[in-house]
């Protein structure tokens, strides 16, 4: 299948002048400038297919917002190569504005002072959208995203939320191929977040738009994406799924066992009890090593079982650890054996 989006040791490098203290320095530094390079991107390669849903994550200052700037054509790259729908995106900018939308979570591309209608009218007139095209979008996003309470308020008078709503919709009103989202559900309550994580998977899927995510909310990345690129010192350090990512680094699941009278210290072979707690027990155990259901017949033939249920480490966790200690698969469990 061909790529939409690709990439090829894309670099990008910001040059400052090193200013000496004290107004003499300011004054040497008229005749002689001393320069210092801050690499915020050292060389990205990857590709993406037409309808992908990919979460790109990386701790603050990992490149991540300097990526997205060269794929839109905001930023020139100082070496390498892009191509976003066949276009290179800083020579031709206006076409490839044309297959893009953008949601940045803290900026708005809404007019302030008018009511939201007429910022998506007036985004209409920008991009050229068929009326009938624009009519038949509007009302279905107006549907999807529950706006039709506020579609003629300012929009210096909404909430986020609603701001947020109004944001993903002028993004999509020209039938992008590409959306990309920065940070889309930064601010939002729980009941606004899983609104737009709704929204995002029914364009992805019914629409077959291609979305980069990027974020520090993981939660948006476990709920929505298959694929995730984690960058660091703006280098590619994990490029794959979540499923094979939780299997290397998310090792070790945890069993929560219910009893229907209280046991004192239960045993399990093949898993480590961490604690008691009322009448409910909780064992880890290496996926690798050991079968959850063994572990379940094991429970309820040696004890009274009321209920039983797993718990799976959450992809946050695991990110953090690969942020303190690299990515490299593990050959060898990492952490101490169970006993």
């Amino acid at each position: 299948m061909p790529v939409i989006i690709e990439t090829h040791d894309l670099r990008k490098v910001f040059r400052s002048v090193k200013r000496a203290p004290g107004g003499l320095g300011a004054l040497r530094t008229l005749f002689s400038r001393d320069y210092e390079d801050r690499v915020a991107v050292a060389g990205i390669t990857m590709a993406l297919e037409p309808g992908e849903l990919v979460g790109y994550i990386g701790p603050n200052g990992a490149g991540k917002s300097t990526t997205i700037k060269m794929l839109t054509g905001i930023l020139v790259p100082s070496s390498g190569r892009v191509r976003v729908a066949g276009l290179v995106p800083w020579q031709r900018r206006k076409e490839n504005a044309r297959n893009i939308g953008v949601v940045f979570g803290q900026r708005s591309q809404l007019y302030w002072d008018l009511p939201l209608v007429e910022s998506f009218e007036l985004l209409r007139a920008i991009y050229g959208v068929p009326i009938e095209v624009y009519r038949r979008n509007l009302n279905e996003f107006v549907e999807l995203l529950e706006m039709g309470e506020f579609m003629r308020t300012p929009v210096r008078q909404l909430s986020l939320g609603q701001r947020m709503r109004g944001d993903f919709a002028a993004a999509l009103l020209h039938d992008p191929k590409i959306v990309y989202l920065d940070e889309p559900t930064i601010g939002l309550d729980v009941v606004a977040k899983e609104a737009v994580r709704e929204f995002i998977a029914r364009i992805n899927s019914e629409r077959g738009t291609t979305i980069i995510l990027t974020t520090n909310d993981l939660a948006d990345v476990e709920r929505l994406c298959r694929r995730i690129v984690l960058i660091d010192h703006g280098t590619i350090i994990y490029d794959g799924d979540v499923d094979r990512i939780k299997s290397e680094y998310g090792r070790f699941r945890t069993l929560v066992v219910r009893f229907s009278a209280p046991v004192s210290q239960p045993h399990l072979d093949g898993a480590q009890l961490l604690g008691m707690e009322d009448s409910s027990a909780r064992f880890r155990f290496d996926r690798n090593l050991q079968r959850a259901d063994l572990l379940v017949r094991q429970a309820s033939e040696r004890y009274r079982v009321e209920d039983v249920s797993l718990e799976e480490p959450d992809l946050e966790s695991i990110i953090r650890r690969i942020y303190v200690e690299g990515y490299a698969r593990p050959s060898a469990p990492s952490e101490e054996p169970l006993s």
